[in-house]
């Protein structure tokens, strides 16, 4: 939902500037108006003659924000819904957030965009997600101006404005809107924290990342904190440890500049990993033996007592035709359902005791009356990407593998939640997560999947301590908040660029306990994910029916997500929890109400309507190996991510190491992309060639010479022929062309050493927080029974060469392509 621009987010007066400080000595300082940014150079007001001795030395001042301008602490826990928090009547406790509470104000209208890139592009910009080009996640960016995954120079982020208005600014965790294309180390950089205002950035690049071993960047530069602490060292502890300080060196350094901490942590999106301790906490509290729908009766009582909704809120009935009753599971399904509940609890519990770290070093630093923290619960809604039944592996949902049988996930049951697992949970839970909305992440059209909540303190300005509010606000809405608690204006122009409108309202008017009441300011909002919409205006909801679970991602999308729908309509202001159709009672209501839609969608770039999930994945994007087939390393190299590398997905390809072999043998990675949860990996082990396909940890085909290379010059070669008509097929809302299986040889010096069939391949993604290393392995190895990361190569690698033999559709492929494409929509 986007809210109609007005001429200004706030009505604040203009920042002026002001003068502290004898103006020309090297302590004076500054504000700024900001309307241009950086600031102009002011004119020199010293005095220059022929000699130094005879001239006048003057300094430009110092840029500092406006007078007793906050520290700002922006909190996003990641795929958490409304009932996860004790906060807001959860089970799980979450004290630091219940601490925030009572020191401040509750928000129960809080709303996202149904999703996690797209919500925390908004939050950074002010703007509509769409508006910025991330109208979907970075890793499905197409071609259109809305779902480019590039946040254009005129949409500068809160980082940049209020580093230029002085503040020292930092983003730690999760940051998902990197293009996935301007990942790797050949940049360019200005779609990372560091090239868009945030001076410091300790945190993951991607959706997810393993916990214990992840993907992290201190800046643009990989380290490796967790080397020789596997199994000890976990992200979440990392992250507080390294804000911590952070914070604390800069207020050594310099204690009147105020703080810009965005906070981002990984947790709850899957993998579900938190230390032992936590498990072992929350295994002993009881909270989930009596099923997912009790726990769901009993986090919507607790909201009602807690005041949260209101008392005459109802609950929609359980989906029984999509999430099975828990008294009709099996015994081995509630024991596996009881373990990974228990895991995603304790992570959310063991996240918020590191935020509470973080808010007391404020404290600690005697910064917390003046500091403005902004706690938000959840990005979206809670993920059922796990599907009615969980997974131990969350990349074999993105390859369509769904529907693991208990018994097959039972064999992961003692290391779930471990770097053993890439973990997520049955979608029964999430529901109840939900409570008291229903559905889920991705479901844009459903309080479920948008609604969060959020807690916000300010010791300083906020005394209503302890008290509730009920205004629609939006992440867009956070940025104008921000900048009109600061006393800070957008600019009008930066580095030349003159900048686009912010698109929220700041609700920094809901701080003052006479506005409890008041109106919404935030009065129109268009929601749109994968097809599924909804408008939110004045209260009222129209929204269309949802048509695809989340785990249902690989079918052939809704040919028209426009029109193709049926309309719901619902009034918030009498139905809390959207649970009462009213469409058929106010049917021209409803068609005012979609062409209210359509005037939003026009405005924010919404256009073209894309209803696809799964397909997006593989579409064709600019980065560095497009319109490449050969690829040529001479020597060794780590940390080149998925979406910067060579993709052997779909295709025929040919891999080929010319090494030297020393004298006594050798052994080692020559090449691996992915990691223990999918990928491949081609080394010497005790000197003979491998080559091995790790099917996203349920399955290994491995190639094996019989013999160890003898010592001297060898070209090992791995050629796979693709028995399919490759991604092409996609573009026809077909997936008859990838996953397709292939004939394998391994060849030593020409000979054929070795052929297998895959009667199946991976269709859409590797482990996507590992990299494409060449000469050794980072982060996790691709089969554990084999060796153990980096096993560095120890003969030498002289050239590697990737060469692609992408199929091509023919034009009977194409006619053939286009009558099943037809033949569908007349049977939709």
């Amino acid at each position: 939902m986007v809210m109609a621009v007005t001429s200004s987010f706030w009505l604040a007066p203009l920042s002026a500037q002001q003068i502290f400080g004898t103006l020309g000595s090297p302590s004076a300082t500054m504000s700024i108006k900001g309307d241009q940014l950086p600031a102009p150079a002011p004119k020199f007001g010293g005095v220059i003659k022929d000699g130094a001795l005879q001239s006048k030395p003057w300094w430009a001042p110092r840029i500092v924000p406006p007078q007793d301008a906050p520290n700002v602490l922006l909190i996003i826990t990641d795929d958490s819904g409304f009932g996860v928090p004790s906060t807001f009547g959860g089970v799980i406790p979450t004290p630091t957030m219940d601490f925030i509470a009572s020191e401040g104000l509750r928000y129960n209208r809080m709303f996202s965009t149904a999703l996690c890139s797209p919500t925390r592009a908004a939050l950074i910009t002010g703007r509509n997600h769409h508006s910025v080009g991330f109208g979907v996640i970075s890793e499905q960016s197409t071609g259109f101006p809305g779902y480019n995954s590039i946040i254009e120079r005129d949409k500068a982020t809160i980082g940049r404005m209020l580093k230029d208005n002085g503040y020292s600014t930092a983003w730690f965790g999760k940051d998902h809107n990197v293009p996935a294309f301007q990942a790797s180390q050949v940049g360019p950089f200005d779609q990372w924290p560091i090239g868009m205002g945030f001076e410091y950035f300790y945190g993951f690049i991607g959706g997810d990342a393993n916990q214990w071993q992840p993907n992290l960047f201190r800046n643009t530069t990989q380290i490796y904190p967790f080397k020789g602490k596997e199994g000890k060292w976990n992200l979440i502890t990392g992250m507080a440890d390294d804000a911590i300080d952070y914070m604390t060196r800069m207020n050594q350094i310099s204690p009147s500049k105020p703080l810009f901490i965005k906070y981002a942590p990984g947790a709850t999106h899957a993998p579900h990993h938190p230390t032992q301790e936590w498990v072992d906490k929350i295994h002993s509290m009881k909270l989930f033996d009596d099923g997912y729908e009790k726990l769901r009766e009993r986090i919507f009582e607790n909201q009602k007592k807690l005041g949260v909704i209101p008392k005459d809120a109802k609950l929609t009935p359980w989906p029984s035709d999509l999430l099975t009753p828990w008294d009709k599971l099996t015994a081995d399904e509630k024991k596996l359902f009881i373990r990974q509940v228990e895991v995603f609890a304790a992570y959310s519990a063991y996240n918020d005791y590191e935020v509470g770290r973080v808010v007391k070093q404020f404290q600690d630093l005697g910064k917390l009356d003046n500091t403005l923290i902004i706690y938000i619960n959840g990005d979206n809604g809670t993920s059922a990407e796990g599907g009615p039944l969980g997974t131990p592996n969350e990349v074999a949902f993105f390859n369509g593998l769904n529907k693991l049988p208990a018994e097959v996930q039972l064999k992961f049951y003692d290391v779930w939640g471990t770097e053993q697992t890439y973990n997520h949970m049955s979608a029964g839970w999430s529901w109840a997560f939900d409570t008291p909305f229903d559905w889920f992440k991705q479901n844009a059209s459903r309080l479920g999947g948008v609604n969060q909540n959020m807690v916000v303190s300010w010791p300083a300005r906020i005394k209503d301590k302890g008290a509730l509010r009920e205004q629609f606000v939006h992440v867009i809405d956070v940025v104008p908040t921000i900048m009109e608690a600061a006393g800070i204006r957008p600019p009008e122009v930066v580095d030349g660029i003159k900048q686009s409108p912010i698109e929220g309202t700041s609700f920094l008017y809901t701080f003052d306990a006479k506005n409890a009441k008041a109106p919404s300011r935030h009065t129109t909002q268009y929601f749109e994910m994968m097809g599924q919409w909804a408008l939110y205006k004045d209260g009222w909801v129209l929204s269309t029916k949802v048509n695809r679970a989340p785990w249902e991602a690989f079918g052939a999308a809704n040919p028209d997500p426009l029109n193709n729908q049926v309309f719901q309509l619902y009034n918030l202001n009498d139905d809390f929890t959207q649970s009462q159709d009213i469409a058929a009672q106010n049917p021209q209501k409803v068609k005012e109400m979609k062409q209210e839609f359509l005037a939003e969608a026009r405005k924010y770039q919404v256009f073209p309507f894309d209803a696809s999930v799964a397909a997006r994945i593989v579409a064709p994007r600019p980065n560095i190996t497009a319109g490449r087939s050969e690829f040529v390393y001479t020597r060794p190299m780590v940390g080149l991510p998925q979406g910067d590398s060579p993709v052997l997905l779909n295709t025929s390809y040919t891999v080929t190491a010319d090494i030297d072999v020393p004298q006594g043998g050798t052994e080692g990675m020559m090449l691996t992309s992915g990691g223990r949860f999918g990928g491949y990996g081609f080394y010497l082990l005790k000197g003979k060639p491998v080559w091995l396909w790790n099917l996203v940890d349920l399955e290994r085909l491995k190639w094996e010479g019989s013999d160890a290379l003898t010592p001297g010059k060898h070209t090992v070669e791995f050629d796979f022929k693709y028995d399919g008509l490759g991604a092409g097929t996609l573009l026809f809302n077909n997936f008859s062309g990838v996953g397709r299986p292939g004939v394998g040889m391994l060849k030593v010096d020409g000979k054929v050493v070795a052929t297998k069939t895959m009667p199946k391949t991976l269709p859409m993604i590797l482990q996507w927080d590992e990299s494409f290393d060449i000469g050794s392995d980072t982060l996790t190895g691709v089969n554990d029974a084999d060796y153990r990361p980096p096993f560095a190569f120890t003969g030498k690698l002289n050239k590697l060469t990737v060469k692609l033999d992408r199929p091509q559709l023919t034009p009977e492929d194409i006619k053939k392509l286009e009558a099943a494409q037809r033949n569908n929509r007349v049977s939709e």
